[in-house]
């Protein structure tokens, strides 16, 4: 249920992106100095210093919802916090802002809101102690890359907008394909008599009233001939010139332009089954689903207590073959999602189940919380805004790079 480019396009990416470092980045000139790592204070936080004043920085998240806790210090010494004044403001790259302002707990201040994932912002920290302030502005980045459009382009990285839409409730369903009862023909010879000539072979495809063969009647002596009676292939030959009919089975023809899918339904399910319900069927190789609607259903179960559900499906095309097992799923409700994403464009980031949102030319991660997952749909229950852009294709790409850059969850 992926859409993936062609295979050897997709390795020849992932060797760009495992062999170039890191592939979509922009490049830091020859002159310039590396990034310095930032200091780190005791609690492990982000050490902010401005002459003898200094605060130390850190998202707090063990057992609790994240959230900021900072430590301040004045020549080295613990300060009393009710003289400080914080305020952070976070700038995320939608351009949302969020403010933050901090009350003393214990030896620390904290933070009086959520710090809501992705961890990825312009961080400005504005700091007032014995009527001076400090002030520090800086970027505090996470699962975020830049690729420009030209070379997106040429990935075939595709977007989508996240949009409400109808989902429908499926159950899975096991089973094979058959032949209809009614395009099935055993063909024997009315008389008995001597076979002068055959006109067909075994797998040809025939015409109703196509001539099938030629008998020499043993009484009378008359030749007579034996038609199609139906269009389809030559499924099963018993006939040779010169051999007697015997009374037996000369032919089987089957007209394979509709099949019938039987599928076995347990009972946790039976109660959800009706006639009408829509059917997908999903063959082994193919991502385009075969559709139908429950004609009958089985009133006597199973051996193993299923109860069998039959669909017609047209079969022109010839992409079905009877005796082949198969896959179904059964429509039994629909759901309205006020968000959904492309299943195609799921990826999992730290555990955590993520899509890419594209604004400009930057890529960032979102962490989802997802309800009701369909075949090709997945319902948003928080983590991505209503009409967000998000890339629906390749998002394996935008992940690799990411990875590779080392944007890393790091407070």
């Amino acid at each position: 249920m992926k859409i993936l480019l062609p295979a050897f396009s997709s390795i020849f990416t992932l060797f760009l992106l495992l062999t170039v470092t890191p592939l979509f980045a922009d490049k830091t000139p020859v002159d310039q100095a590396p990034k310095k790592t930032p200091q780190k204070g005791p609690h492990q936080g982000r050490l902010l210093t401005d002459n003898d004043f200094a605060i130390e920085l850190a998202i707090y998240e063990r057992g609790i919802p994240p959230e900021f806790r900072v430590w301040v210090t004045d020549k080295g010494h613990s300060v009393n916090l009710h003289d400080v004044s914080l305020n952070i403001t976070l700038t995320r790259l939608d351009g949302t802002q969020n403010e933050i302002n901090f009350t003393p707990q214990k030896d620390f201040l904290r933070g009086d809101s959520l710090i809501y994932e992705p961890h990825s912002f312009v961080i400005l920290v504005v700091a007032h102690y014995r009527d001076i302030s400090h002030r520090w502005q800086y970027d505090s980045f996470e699962g975020r890359t830049k690729i420009h459009a030209d070379l997106a382009k040429t990935l075939a990285i595709e977007t989508a907008i996240a949009q409400p839409r109808i989902l429908k409730k499926t159950i899975s369903a096991y089973g094979k394909l058959t032949t209809h009862p009614e395009n099935f023909r055993e063909i024997r010879s009315r008389f008995e008599g001597t076979i002068k000539s055959v006109k067909v072979s075994l797998g040809q495809q025939v015409k109703k009233g196509q001539l099938l063969l030629t008998i020499k009647r043993n009484l009378g002596l008359e030749l007579f001939k034996i038609r199609a009676p139906i269009n389809g292939v030559i499924h099963h030959r018993n006939a040779n010139s010169g051999e007697q009919t015997n009374n037996r089975i000369l032919f089987t023809l089957i007209d394979d332009s509709i099949l019938i899918s039987e599928l076995a339904i347990f009972p946790e399910n039976q109660h959800k089954i009706a006639l009408g319900n829509k059917v997908s069927l999903f063959l082994h190789g193919s991502n385009q689903p075969i559709t139908g609607v429950i004609t009958q259903i089985d009133t006597v179960t199973q051996a193993n207590q299923s109860v069998i559900v039959r669909t017609q499906h047209n079969n022109n095309n010839n992409q079905l073959i009877a005796g082949r097992f198969i896959r179904g799923a059964i429509e039994i409700a629909e759901h309205k999602a006020p968000l959904a994403v492309k299943r195609s464009g799921l990826q999992s980031f730290r555990d955590l189940t993520v899509v890419f949102v594209k604004i400009g030319e930057t890529y960032e991660v979102r962490m989802l919380q997802l309800g009701l997952i369909t075949h090709d749909w997945a319902e948003v229950l928080s983590g991505l805004k209503p009409n967000a852009e998000y890339v629906s294709k390749n998002s394996y790409i935008i992940k690799a790079d990411i990875e590779k850059s080392g944007a890393s969850h790091d407070h």
